[in-house]
């Protein structure tokens, strides 16, 4: 089933890539969300690129696609746990434990991040990310080796998020 527009350029050689990325909730939500054309396209070339250079994706941000897609009436449940489980078989999966959770309250405690921005980047960050591409957390914020990195530019992808996925 092809569920999101095949990508416009070249795959990478060898799985070769200068950054371990992530994406946020918010990329996979764009990504299937037809109520912003110009944004689902740049989102769904996000999806692709990444994949390609061997994102991971988090648990966290996993759930939070599949509950949005659903709850604001995006996606029907049974098509939202269609969309869900096809990027789990696309994507490198991490999940977190303990740790993250105490990470994640420090951040709170320092008021740096959300509680929930900060157990997606800790796990990410655990897993080896250094790139997060998260439309809703300010841009250049780091938390450990992982900086947030905003996708979407005036015309599609940023240049940051363009850079990153280059081969």
């Amino acid at each position: 089933m092809v569920w999101f527009a095949k990508p416009r350029f070249s795959s990478r050689k060898n799985g070769a890539v200068a950054e371990q990325v992530t994406l946020d909730s918010n990329v996979l939500i764009y990504a299937f969300d037809p109520r912003d054309p110009d944004r689902q396209a740049a989102a769904q070339q996000l999806l692709w690129a990444s994949q390609s250079a061997g994102a991971l994706l988090t648990t966290k941000a996993l759930g939070e696609f599949f509950w949005v897609l659903s709850r604001k009436g995006i996606a029907l449940p049974s098509v939202a746990r269609q969309k869900l489980s096809d990027l789990i078989t696309l994507f490198k999966v991490v999940q977190y434990g303990t740790d993250v959770l105490e990470i994640a309250a420090i951040e709170v405690q320092a008021q740096r991040f959300s509680f929930w921005d900060a157990v997606l980047l800790a796990a990410a960050e655990r897993a080896g990310c250094t790139i997060c591409f998260s439309e809703d957390m300010a841009d250049g914020a780091t938390l450990g080796n992982i900086t947030v990195r905003n996708p979407f530019g005036p015309k599609g992808l940023s240049a940051a998020a363009a850079a990153a996925l280059a081969p």
